[in-house]
This record gives C-alpha cells, structure tokens and sequence, in this order.
C-alpha cells in the first residue's frame, strides 16, 4: 500500500511540475518539450529530488514515445507529400549523413571515444518535429513551401531514427559482422511489417472504419487498439522468431510508427489525430519530465563547456549543410532560407537514441547529459529565429539571391482558395452541390458519416470525413481561404466557429434551431441563416395567401426564384436578391 501511494505520489509530482512549465513556456513562446525537460531537472535529483524513476514512470515514459511516433505516423498521408517527396529524399539521406558526420567529428575533436562520438553523431541528425511543428502552426507556414520541405524531411528522419531505436534496442554488438545482421534483420521486419500495414490500411482497415467510424468512442478505443496491436507484435517478435532460431528485436516505437501510417492512409485520419492529441501529450510530458529524473547535476553539466561548442558548432553547421542541399533541389532563396534556418536544433529524439543507447550500454550517462543540454540549448535558440526569420531574410535576401537557380522548383500541388465548403451531406445541401460544382473551381464536403464521404468521392466530390469543429479539418480545407460556405448544422457553437475563421468576403449561408440563434448568427456577420421548420412553413403560407388573394405577386414570386436558381452567380448579394413582394 505505502509502495502504491508513493507511485500515485511521484505521478502527481511529475504531472503537476511538467503543466506548470508547460503552461509558463506557452505563455514564454518557449517549447513546451524544453518546459518538461526543465520540470524533470527541478523535481529530480539535479535539484530538489521529491521523485525518481520508477517502473511506473517508465511504463507511461515508454507509452508516451510509442504514441508520439503513433500521432506521427497517422500525419504521413503519402499522397499529400508525393509532388515533393523526391527533392526530400535527395536533401534528406544526405542532411542525415553530413550533419552525423560533422557532429561525430566535433565529439572526436572534443575529446569522446569513437563509440561515444558515433552515437553523438547518429543522435544529433535530426531537426526537432515537436519544435518546428509546433512553430510552423503558431506563424501559419506548414502549408507554405519551405513548411512542406521541412515537414517531408522530418518524417523521414523519423522513419530513420526508429530503425536506429531498433538496432539500439538490441544491445552493444561483439563485431562489425553482428552491427550488420542485426541492421539486416530489422530492416526485413521493418519492411515486412510495413507491407502488412499497407496492406491492411487498403484491405482490411477501411471496412472496419467504415462501419464504426459514424461512433466517436468505438472509433476511438479500435484506432488504439490497432495502435497495441502493433505494439505488442513488436514487443514480442523475439518470442515469435525464438522457435525459428532467429534473435531479433524491433522497438515499439517502430510498431507504433507503422500502425499510424496504416490509418493514415485512410479518409478518417484527420478526426483521429484531434482525439489522439491530447493523450500523446500527456505521456509525452511525462516522458521528457522523466528523461531528466535519470541525471543529476553532476551528469547533465559534466559536459557543459563541450555541449556549448557543440551547439553552435551544429547550429551553424545544419544551416549550412540544409541550404546548399535545398538549393541544390533548385528551390528559391525563399524557400531555401526559410527551410533551413527552421531546422538548425537537435530533435528531442536525440535525447531519444542517446537514453536507448545508455540501456544497450554504448555511452554512460555523462554522454546523455550532454546531448540533452545540447538538445535544450539548440531548441531554446531556434524558437527565436522562427520569430525573426522574416527580419533577417529582408538583410540576407540580397546576398541569397545569387545562390538561387535560374529555374525554381514549381509547387504541382494545388491549394485551396476562392473555393465552395458544404458542411454536412443531407436533404439541404444534396440538391445544391451540382450548382455548386459548376460555379466553383473547387468544391469541398464535409460530413461526419463514412457512408457519405464514400458516396460523394463515387460521384467524383471532394469529400472529408470528420467534424468542422475540429480545427486539422478547417485547416486541412482551408476554411479561411473560402469563397462560399454552406452549412446545414443548425449547432450554434458551429455556425460561430464558421463565421470566427471564414473571411468577411465570403458567403456564409447557416442553419439555425430557433429565432434566438439565427439573431444570434447574423449578428456575428453571417449572411443567410436557415430555419427549415419556420421557413418552409411560413413560405408555404406566403405562397398559399398570394396564389389565393393576389395571384399576379404569386407568378411574380415564382418567376424570380426561377431566376435565381438559372443565375450563373446565384449568392451575389443574397440578402437584396432574396427579398421579393411575398416580403413586403
């Protein structure tokens, strides 16, 4: 009993001290990842020792990096990074290769042993995804070019690093021979398991999601679920080879990886990753809070002197070793810049290798203190030239421009702008989308049941499957870049977070419950609220009276609402075309 309370007690610890950081480096524009690594340093031995590491901490530690690479495997939608994905892969294998060889050879030059400085290297070639996700969401640049480039090149280099978690996972090697057939082995479970997962994600997975995805909670628990499906399968495969005589060993990290890719690869990804959130971050917290509970004072500033040397060293190297391959993909100086300077920090997956790389015994744990300062001063630093970015591009843009190639990299991808939105597929908005199509270049539904997004692709829409009040869907439409919105929700939260992100240019048409609401709407800018009962009852009366007492105004009527549904530009001033003698 007093063992458990203690668990409940050093939990409550770590989960109370890494909000609070959290909360003071959202409100700071500091990473939040820097916030928990700093909370774990305060609460743990380095400072006040009130907790240390327990099975429980790192059980949930462990569940946090498999969910974090589970939340990035659901955002690999192959189709959305294909237009770039060769640029990426020729920028990316020799980014990774170049900045490992330059932080193994600044470990070499620092002092550390080969093996030591190997591992530095392999741990400090990656840009953090936490760190420029996060920054390219608050500056609104994930959808520019530069943001595609980095995010393609981090998902990679997140492929990467969980096949070095697995070859990490089996331990220090005898010989050059064994590095080999370990790397070979679980390179052939990493593909096997990846066809499986492809496999299913377009055999298996889309009937199942299909017939539960309409389900909020059911949807949720089977994406989990299918997540620990692969988790356990790459927690046991030793136990599933043993009987072949074969050992091997595969992280779960790259089980959790390849079950996110899977569903990514599905229309319901987009609902999913709003729900995944906020329970990968819980454990993610706890996971960076407990990186630091394993050091002490002594062990993350043993190397202080050298960890500074080397950030600047990689700082300034990952910015030089990005441009020249970025530019080498003819991409303009823009694009170049920007896609470089974002990508200077050490990833929290650094920390990552360095801490699987300790229990397989190839570095103490001096070696993980110092690539943990390194990763904090180097994420600390970036966050401030995400903020002046636009500032020092306008001093350095005139030198740049004679890096840049005569002809550019041109984007194939084409964006949504000026385009139609329908929110929701139902007995309202089934009759207009024909209209629509025709007068729109782009037109975009948005519908919670599975059954209509399958319908709707059949007949050729662009259709999305999830809620409008989730804000991956607004973005992945782009709301805010519409021309026209039509939506036959009559939830006023929903109405309101319409009209808060579409632009003052265009059409906003809403449902409404009641009078109160529709006031309520129109007041906040919408441009034509529906009340299907009241509307249709009160217009069938108008019409009845018209038809009986004045049958001229009843031809009248009908004539121009003929009119306006053959109009080539039916929503031009809705609120003056709408009104007729039925009105007066």
């Amino acid at each position: 009993m007093v063992s458990e309370v203690a668990l409940s007690f050093d939990l409550a610890i770590i989960l109370l001290a890494a909000t609070i950081a959290g909360f003071l480096a959202r409100q700071t524009g500091q990473p939040t990842i820097i916030a928990y690594i700093i909370a774990g340093v305060i609460i743990g031995p380095v400072v006040l020792g009130l907790v240390e590491v327990t099975e429980l901490t790192e059980t949930l530690s462990e569940l946090g990096l498999a969910f974090l690479l589970f939340l990035l495997g659901i955002k690999m939608r192959i189709d959305e990074i294909k237009h770039i994905l060769s640029p990426i892969v020729k920028i990316s294998l020799p980014q990774m290769a170049a900045v490992a060889a330059v932080g193994t050879g600044v470990s070499l030059a620092l002092g550390f042993g080969t093996m030591e400085s190997i591992i530095i290297g392999l741990a400090v070639m990656y840009s953090s995804t936490a760190v420029v996700i996060k920054m390219l969401t608050d500056l609104g640049e994930t959808t520019t070019l530069h943001g595609k480039i980095d995010v393609g090149i981090l998902l990679l280099q997140d492929v990467v690093v969980v096949i070095i978690l697995a070859v990490l996972a089996a331990g220090r090697p005898e010989s050059a021979a064994e590095v080999g057939t370990t790397l070979a082995v679980v390179l052939t479970l990493v593909a096997i398991i990846t066809v499986a997962a492809l496999a299913a994600s377009k055999y298996a997975l889309p009937p199942i999601f299909r017939r539960i995805a309409d389900n909020k909670q059911i949807f949720f628990l089977i994406a989990i679920s299918w997540a620990f499906l692969f988790v356990f399968v790459s927690d046991n495969v030793n136990l599933f080879l043993a009987p072949l005589g074969i050992t091997a060993y595969l992280s779960i990290e790259m089980g959790a990886f390849l079950a996110g890719v899977a569903i990514a690869q599905l229309p319901y990804s987009k609902e999913l990753q709003d729900r995944v959130n906020p329970l990968t971050d819980l454990f993610v917290m706890i996971f960076f809070a407990s990186v630091a509970l394993s050091l002490d004072a002594g062990e993350l500033f043993f190397y202080w002197q050298e960890a500074v040397i080397a950030a600047v060293v990689l700082m300034i190297g990952k910015f030089v070793i990005f441009f020249a391959l970025i530019s080498w993909q003819r991409f303009d100086s823009e694009t170049t810049f920007f896609g470089s300077l974002y990508m200077i920090q050490v990833s929290e997956f650094g920390v990552v290798v360095a801490t699987a790389a300790v229990v397989g015994d190839f570095i103490g744990v001096e070696i993980l203190g110092f690539l943990t300062l390194v990763a904090l001063i180097t994420m600390g630093v970036s966050v401030y030239f995400f903020a002046y970015g636009g500032a020092l591009y306008e001093r350095a843009q005139p030198s740049l421009s004679r890096f840049e190639a005569e002809e550019t990299f041109a984007e194939e991808k084409r964006e949504y702008t000026d385009h139609a939105v329908v929110v929701g597929y139902d007995d309202l908005t089934r009759n207009v989308l024909e209209l629509l199509d025709d007068h729109y270049d782009d037109l975009v539904v948005v519908d919670r049941q599975a059954a209509h997004v399958t319908q709707l692709t059949q007949k050729g829409y662009d259709a999305v499957f999830g809620d409008i009040g989730s804000g991956s869907i607004r973005k992945d439409i782009a709301l805010k870049k519409a021309d026209f919105v039509l939506s036959s929700s009559d939830q006023i939260e929903i109405g309101k977070t319409i009209l808060r992100e579409t632009s003052q240019d265009a059409t906003v048409i809403l449902e409404a419950g009641d009078d109160e609401d529709a006031r309520a709407l129109y007041d906040r800018g919408a441009d034509y609220v529906i009340q299907s009962v009241p509307l249709s009852s009160e217009r069938l009366a108008d019409y009845l009276e018209a038809l009986l007492e004045d049958p001229d105004t009843f031809e009248d009527a009908a004539e121009r609402d003929v009119e306006l549904l053959k109009d080539p530009q039916p929503f031009r001033d809705v609120h003056e075309r709408m009104r007729g003698d039925l009105d007066e």
